[in-house]
């Protein structure tokens, strides 16, 4: 056997291969890849916005119940991206974990705390053999009362976590960072609403995907200063979003 092939180093997750890497994490990230979906995650200075596209598999399904976009306590939400049925596991590990926070300390669990816990859980199953990696990328953003900002997170199936200005998971994952690093490059001292923000992810979207979208085709989720509540966007809202892009390109 080659010393740089993958043979027999991707059966176990506990194995390192010689080069040290961990060949089952590696796949776990392309299995994020594998429902062929994008999702943008942009911080503006008083909100944040999340949006993902929209696919119904099959016609006999009732719309209503396809969602990427979860509530995990009032004021925070996530965004799934990967194995539906992963990424529902993960959703309802974290709504304990925020429900146990809240059972011991009092008040709400914060965006930072809860994604930490949810990356060190991922991380367990990355050394433990009875377990396989979940192949779900965790989107996490809400309103923080103690520093008064918008918080966005991620958490990836390796177990690492950290917090952005704008983020992106999906198949179009490279090409989406790329476009919002140009435009926080830009932004500076200039202020993002939340007209602006949303414009900026969906623009995103729209771009990487060379697309023009339905509202029935996407899903945003914000959370702003004046409503820290964690809120799903209708249809009609959706649309007077796309509106105002198509009117300013």
């Amino acid at each position: 056997m080659s010393r740089g092939s993958s043979a027999g180093f991707d059966r176990h997750i506990t194995i390192f291969s010689p080069e040290g890497r961990l060949y089952q994490v590696e796949y776990a990230f392309k299995a994020i890849n594998q429902s062929g979906l994008t999702s943008v995650g942009v911080r503006g200075d008083e909100c944040c916005v999340l949006i993902t596209q929209k696919k119904v598999p099959d016609k006999l399904i009732d719309v209503t119940t396809i969602t990427h976009m979860f509530q995990l306590t009032p004021n925070i939400g996530c965004m799934m991206t990967g194995i539906m049925g992963d990424s529902q596991s993960q959703v309802q590990r974290a709504r304990n974990e925020a429900t146990n926070w809240k059972y011991k300390y009092g008040y709400e669990i914060p965006v930072d705390a809860l994604c930490k816990r949810m990356a060190d859980i991922s991380q367990v199953y990355t050394q433990n053999a009875e377990m396989r990696p979940l192949g779900c990328s965790m989107i996490l953003m809400g309103w923080d009362a103690e520093y008064d900002k918008p918080m966005l997170y991620k958490a990836d199936p390796a177990g690492y976590y950290c917090g952005f200005r704008a983020t992106s998971a999906g198949v179009k994952q490279t090409e989406a960072n790329t476009f919002l690093e140009k435009k926080i490059k830009k932004k500076k001292d200039s202020v993002w609403n939340l007209e602006k923000t949303a414009d900026v992810a969906l623009s995103c979207l729209t771009h990487i995907l060379s697309a023009d979208f339905k509202p029935s085709e996407l899903e945003v989720a914000i959370v702003t200063k004046e409503n820290p509540k964690f809120k799903v966007l209708s249809e009609a809202e959706i649309d007077e979003y796309l509106t105002a892009l198509a009117e300013k390109d």
